[in-house]
């Protein structure tokens, strides 16, 4: 398959996932302001609508906003304080290491979702 129908397929899916959610009153939470993730947030169009807020380990990116989505960032006990319906993590490539230490949220009922290389809700 051609690289621009993979991608467009994979921002139409994660659009199609978080519309869904927020249709149906679930909350998102974004784990990790990295590039990467910033990056698929803006080419996707994704803000602070459909992602309530975003947290992150580093003090240094927290109180602060993702650059272009606007989505706020808070540190990692955010999610605790108000456990949200979905996690969506955007460094895919550690996703068993934050479900991990997160493992006490997904007794709460928190999912986790990732969207490379495709929609993938845990």
């Amino acid at each position: 398959m051609n690289f621009t129908i993979q991608v467009e397929a994979l921002r139409d899916g994660l659009l199609a996932f978080l519309r869904a959610t927020k249709a149906r009153g679930d909350t998102v939470a974004a784990y990790g302001a990295a590039a990467k993730g910033n990056t698929l947030l803006n080419y996707a169009g994704i803000g602070p609508d459909l992602i309530s807020y975003c947290v992150d380990r580093n003090p240094a990116k927290q109180n602060t906003l993702l650059p272009g989505s606007h989505i706020p960032v808070h540190g990692v006990e955010a999610l605790r304080e108000a456990p949200p319906d979905y996690v969506l993590i955007l460094p895919w490539n550690i996703r068993d290491e934050v479900t991990d230490q997160l493992s006490d949220l997904k007794a709460h009922g928190t999912r986790f979702v990732t969207a490379v290389p495709e929609i993938r809700i845990s």
